[in-house]
């Protein structure tokens, strides 16, 4: 035993072993041979010190002769520290997200903190390494400030993870559609807002309304807002909705506990505070006659069997011009859809001016071609095109709570590059309106996401 200890506490074992861990995690994982750079420094920390000799002694010194300089110099080595194991955390293995609207119930609530795996699909290298840390886009206390830098800027390489995404994950990604944003309204989708401008104003006098109006910003991949939503199709799927149900390939989505849709409701009387508070009914309209209601397929039932209810049925939107890939002329709703075929990498699809609305966007702003029609003609940087290969694989995204989310239905196809990671658990789950401890919902506590 004694003989054991003596070899772990020799410097050389040390230095092999963190060079192992080190070589293993930073170099292999990462795919980044740049990082060998940092053995050197493993090699001066445990062996030769020049490092110490020059800095650490002289540091050393001076804490001996001032304590103001002692405080804060462990001061600063504890907060540097903490820092850096955090952003390593945050980057190679999880991240916490909260549920800011209603779009996932009632699978997941609003104030439901999560952990999302990072290393379920294999974290991403960030594209701006470059960042003030703990925040995401924006600085602290501004609306406006970037909180980082594009002077670096790294193409897209996600690490090996435990899995691929499979259908019904719950998962967290950035918002394919929030490359552009109007600092003044982020609230708002940029591309919903330029299509209303030039519905008004015409294309042109449109566009140039918006940009006197607005600040518009990009944003790189990394850099925007993080979204939740359960993938129904996966890349090489064939998604088609009908009647508000999911059918992939052929099959319809298994039933998943917690999926809300419209409901018109029918009643003789108004329905009490006291049901609809023990039906958990939390999104509706409506008067003493007649009520839309955002149910499950189980609080529907109940509502039936309510003696002054006198009818319960699905309310389906019509074909409108808001959906997915907005067509010219209306043809989907976000009830009836499809049938779409979903990209895979590798994959050729022939290309006509007829489907190219679907694919328009994949081509330009995921995978950064140059686009043109002219006449029935499609060039593809500057070159005429009959088909097209994609570089990534894509995913359908949609929210549980099927009539109120803004989903692939209505902007399209999730590139894997903005892929985040798998929504694993609820470790706290906070009720807005109730001052704690009221407002936390135990029940929810270490719950899985399902």
């Amino acid at each position: 035993m004694n003989k054991l200890k003596t070899i772990l506490r020799n410097k050389w074992t040390g230095f092999a072993l963190a060079t192992l861990l080190y070589t293993l995690w930073f170099v292999v994982w990462t795919g980044n041979l740049w990082l060998l750079l940092g053995i050197p420094v493993l090699y001066d920390l445990y062996i030769s010190k020049y490092l110490y000799r020059w800095i650490g002694s002289r540091n050393e010194r001076l804490c001996q002769r001032s304590r103001s300089y002692k405080v804060i110099y462990e001061w600063v080595n504890a907060i540097v520290f903490a820092t850096v194991v955090a952003s390593l955390v945050h980057l190679f293995v999880f991240q916490m997200y909260v549920i800011p609207t209603s779009s996932m119930e009632k699978s997941l609530l609003v104030g439901d903190y999560l952990y999302v795996s990072k290393v379920a699909y294999g974290p991403q290298m960030p594209n701006t390494p470059l960042s003030f840390p703990f925040v995401h886009h924006t600085m602290p206390f501004s609306q406006t400030r970037k909180s980082f830098s594009e002077a670096i800027r790294w193409p897209y390489h996600r690490l090996k993870g435990l899995g691929r995404i499979r259908r019904d994950d719950v998962v967290v990604f950035n918002f394919p559609a929030g490359d552009t944003v109007l600092l003044e309204n982020q609230a708002a989708t940029y591309y919903d807002v330029v299509r209303s401008y030039q519905a008004a104003l015409g294309e042109r006098e449109g566009r140039e309304e918006l940009e006197r109006t607005f600040t518009i910003v990009a944003r790189p991949v990394d850099k925007r807002e993080n979204y939740i939503k359960r993938c129904v199709a996966i890349p090489g799927d064939t998604l088609a909705i009908r009647d508000g149900d999911v059918w992939v390939n052929g099959t319809q989505q298994q039933p998943i506990a917690g999926i809300e849709r419209t409901y018109t409701v029918y009643v003789k009387s108004p329905l009490t505070q006291y049901a609809l508070d023990k039906l958990g009914i939390t999104e509706y309209s409506g008067n003493g006659s007649v009520y839309h209601m955002n149910l499950t397929d189980g609080a529907a039932d109940e509502l039936r069997r309510l003696d002054n209810v006198t009818s319960v049925f699905r309310y389906l939107f019509p074909a409108n011009d808001e959906v997915f890939p907005q067509w010219p002329e209306t043809r989907w709703s976000q009830d009836n859809y499809g049938p779409v075929w979903i990209p895979q990498r590798g994959a050729t699809v022939a290309l006509t001016t007829e489907n190219l609305p679907l694919y328009r966007r994949i081509i330009e702003a995921y995978e950064g071609h140059t686009l043109a029609v002219d006449g029935e003609r499609i060039l593809i940087d500057g070159a005429p095109a009959t088909e097209y290969t994609f570089a990534m694989d894509y995913y359908w995204m949609m929210g549980d709570n099927r009539h109120n989310s803004a989903d692939s239905r209505f902007w399209g196809f999730v590139p894997e590059d903005h892929i985040v990671g798998k929504a694993s658990f609820v470790w706290l789950s906070l009720e807005e309106g109730k001052s704690f401890p009221s407002n936390v919902r135990w029940e929810r506590l270490f719950k899985k996401v399902r």
